[in-house]
């Protein structure tokens, strides 16, 4: 699978993720409004406001992006209708040819892992026959359980062509209470990393691991340290834009290739038309701005590489 989004990231010369994160507030009036007529004010209702707002946005940016990244705990407040909101953008996002990266940080002792892992990367067996939970092809994973808990994720990774994507360095301000504890003069995010390397050598595409990383944009020293210790691991970078993570922060996660990080936004990019620069647009055009705040992300990060 890793090979697949590097192919999207160098055709689309888009090295980019759109975070689907939505909350009600994110919403604009007039599809909450459409929902709340039909199903009351109610979690079906607002299941339903999600995945139109969603639907919109993905048709407004699905050509010019490789891939999105739905934050499941996002959806899971608004419990089972939350999570047809999930399902249903998963597939449609299926349908427009583009990855899928679920945001779902999870990781538990083996059986536990392996029945996370089925559910959103493999198969589970009803009789003679075989579904799939979800649609994904990426998960983040919590490696704070050690391999017990990450390798479940890679065996069905390597029975399915999925790939994962571990925790490693977050980009939240108290991240350093635990990942920058010293161990022996080494700090555990590093430790972390060299467990992603020797996990990632099990289950390689072509040129990168399908085992990669989560390295904040808001730690860009640490970045750049990892980026030599995981040359081919692929790092999915959040915190860029409003967490405050900046283009020229973020070209030392990528190899001289111009390749080896996928950099997310979401807030800045699906409420874009909350924002002054897009203000333009107007609620109703809101799918019209978070794409042009998609382009204009691309050209930051790129003309960032370019300088490099």
């Amino acid at each position: 699978m890793i090979n697949e989004l590097v192919k999207k990231i160098s055709d689309l010369n888009a090295p980019v993720v759109v975070g689907l994160d939505p909350m009600l507030s994110y919403i604009p009036e007039h599809i909450t409004k459409k929902a709340f007529e039909e199903y009351g004010e109610t979690l079906e209702a607002a299941g339903e406001a999600i995945w139109q707002y969603n639907k919109a946005i993905v048709d407004a940016i699905y050509d010019i992006i490789p891939a999105v990244k739905p934050q499941i705990a996002m959806y899971e407040q608004f419990g089972i209708p939350g999570l047809v909101a999930f399902n249903k953008t998963c597939e449609y996002c299926k349908e427009k040819g583009l990855v899928i990266i679920g945001d779902i940080k999870r990781g538990d002792i083996g059986s536990t892992s392996g029945a996370y892992a089925a559910g959103h990367l493999g198969k589970v067996q009803i009789g003679s026959k075989s579904y799939s939970g979800f649609t994904e092809d990426f998960v983040t994973v919590n490696p704070y359980l050690g391999t017990d808990g990450v390798k479940p994720f890679i065996d069905v990774c390597n029975e399915e062509n999925k790939g994962i994507f571990v925790l490693v360095k977050t980009s939240n301000p108290s991240s350093g209470e635990f990942q920058d504890q010293l161990v022996d003069g080494t700090p555990v995010y590093e430790l972390v990393a060299r467990k992603v390397v020797e996990w990632g050598e099990t289950c390689m595409g072509d040129t990168y691991s399908n085992v990669g990383c989560v390295v904040g944009a808001t730690y860009p020293e640490q970045g750049r340290k990892l980026r030599k210790l995981m040359p081919k691991t692929y790092i999915l970078v959040p915190g860029y834009g409003a967490q405050g993570g900046k283009a020229e922060d973020l070209v030392d996660y990528f190899n001289a290739d111009g390749l080896g990080a996928i950099v997310n936004s979401s807030r800045g990019i699906i409420t874009a038309y909350k924002q002054e620069k897009y203000a333009n647009f107007g609620a109703e055009n809101f799918a019209d701005a978070s794409r042009q705040a998609v382009v204009d992300m691309i050209e930051d990060i790129n003309g960032a590489l370019a300088k490099h």
